[in-house]
């Protein structure tokens, strides 16, 4: 599914989805929020969650030529076509195969859309269906797959409680899309896509540049959230103590000063790691930024523009992002402060769904949902608050946090080993909070994202702390 990898990149997590039978049941109901849906309910919402996902596949598609959906645009990233039929690919195998018992629709397409078995740079030389062919077979996928949300009982097993496989599905599209998008970005040529800009920050501006988050346990994780992936799971205690962490995402006008402060150039700043992946590859700046007429300028979706001061900073990695702390004498935040910052409310001692509450996400909430190509301006989304004040910790950009990507306490695999288990351990650094190109059906308070630290390409940017 996805979570985020490719090379493990950070927008879809592919993988041989191979059935556990050791599954963390997707209970329905949250005691955060109301009441669970009726079944029509949840049909209703599985078809809204999958046609919309569908939608934004072929917006994403249909934008480019054949020939485009077939190149490979950087070798960081499959073609755009692969990503079309693995989509399909994989909502066969799970609703069609795995729900229904249904034979492989085409079994000798398998090998070619297994993530684990074909790196993303040798994914061009495969034979891979065509465009009209993916666009075909995934369209015929899904057709049989409304007919059986009509008629499968939405209970009896961990994948049918609550709608939980049809959910996954539809996050496993929309991580995909995202990571699309990413292709998008890095294609050269002239620009394909539009979305209108957010609109400038309403309602009174933060306060303080940082705020105080106290000290004390709080409930990390979940147990009740009915689409929450396995690694959200399960919800457990965590003690924290006291800390201050910044009320927006740093901006690129303070990471102008980094630069110009010469932390490029300054080993100090930098992990040994960090130093050496700067120094080896020539990097000065953040992704897609170049110097040109005595001002920064940088390439947004095949426009070139100048850099704007009070957008957060985007396309850095962990070890930038580290460096630009430390060079501030601050910190990178944990994944546990980072998630104590955006759920946890000092007025009631409850853990709530976002920073806001327990509502679903709107556009006053949120910048999600590739609504706009590029984040809203820091200290934009009021409403989307945290109890302290807290802004933008959802939506706008993948902020990196100082965590090596690890299980909680109880963990369970589910529905297969290669969406997280296998990404354990200290290469991977945890993302929190997505990002304008994350659907709000993959994102929430709980939702968990993993990258390699050196991975610039991600919609990633950051947010520090300090010690209180």
């Amino acid at each position: 599914m996805s979570g985020r990898r490719a090379g493990a990149t950070a927008a879809h997590r592919e993988g041989d989805p191979t059935v556990t039978t050791q599954s963390t049941p997707a209970t329905p109901g949250n005691p955060a929020t109301p009441g669970t849906p009726s079944t029509p309910d949840l049909r209703e919402r599985a078809a809204a969650a999958l046609t919309a996902a569908r939608a934004r596949t072929a917006a994403l598609t249909d934008a480019v030529t054949d020939p485009e959906l077939t190149a490979q645009h950087s070798p960081l990233m499959s073609p755009l076509v692969w990503d079309l039929a693995h989509i399909g690919n994989m909502e066969e195998l799970w609703l069609l195969r795995n729900v229904a018992g249904h034979e492989a629709m085409r079994p000798e397409i398998d090998p070619l859309y297994d993530a684990f078995e074909h790196p993303r740079a040798e994914r061009p030389k495969l034979p891979l269906l065509g465009p009209d062919d993916a666009r075909a077979y995934a369209a015929e996928v899904r057709g049989r797959v409304f007919d059986l949300l009509e008629r499968t009982p939405l209970e009896g097993t961990a994948l049918l409680d609550s709608g939980y496989v049809f959910g996954m599905i539809a996050q496993h599209e929309q991580q995909h899309d995202e990571t699309m998008l990413i292709t998008h970005q890095l294609r050269r040529g002239a620009p394909v896509l539009a979305a209108p800009d957010p609109s400038p920050p309403s309602g009174p501006a933060p306060t303080a540049g940082e705020v105080l988050v106290p000290g004390g346990p709080f409930t990390m994780g979940t147990s009740v959230e009915p689409w929450s992936l396995d690694n959200e799971r399960p919800a457990h205690e965590r003690e924290v103590a006291p800390f201050w962490i910044d009320t927006t995402p740093v901006t690129c006008a303070g990471f102008k000063e980094f630069i110009a402060d010469g932390g490029y150039g300054e080993p100090r700043w930098w992990t040994p790691e960090g130093w050496e992946q700067i120094r080896a590859h020539s990097i000065g700046a953040p992704l897609f930024w170049r110097a040109e007429g005595g001002q920064w300028v940088r390439r947004r979706f095949g426009v070139t523009e100048p850099v704007p001061d009070d957008e957060p900073v985007l396309h850095v990695s962990w070890y930038e992002a580290d460096a630009y702390a430390r060079w501030a004498g601050r910190r990178l935040p944990t994944e546990a402060e980072w998630e104590k910052a955006a759920r946890f409310d000092p007025g009631t001692g409850r853990s709530t769904r976002y920073p806001w509450g327990d509502e679903d996400p709107t556009p006053a909430h949120a910048n999600l949902g590739q609504r706009h190509l590029r984040p809203a301006r820091a200290g934009s989304y009021p409403a989307g608050a945290s109890p302290l004040g807290v802004r933008q910790l959802i939506g706008d950009v993948w902020e990196w946090t100082a965590s090596d990507f690890l299980p909680y306490p109880g963990f369970r695999p589910f529905p297969y080993r290669e969406y997280s288990e296998v990404f354990f351990g200290p290469e991977h650094k945890v993302l929190r909070g997505g990002s304008f190109a994350v659907d709000p059906v993959a994102c929430r308070g709980t939702f968990r994202n993993w990258d390699l630290p050196v991975r610039r390409q991600i919609f990633s940017g950051f947010r520090t702390a300090r010690d209180a």
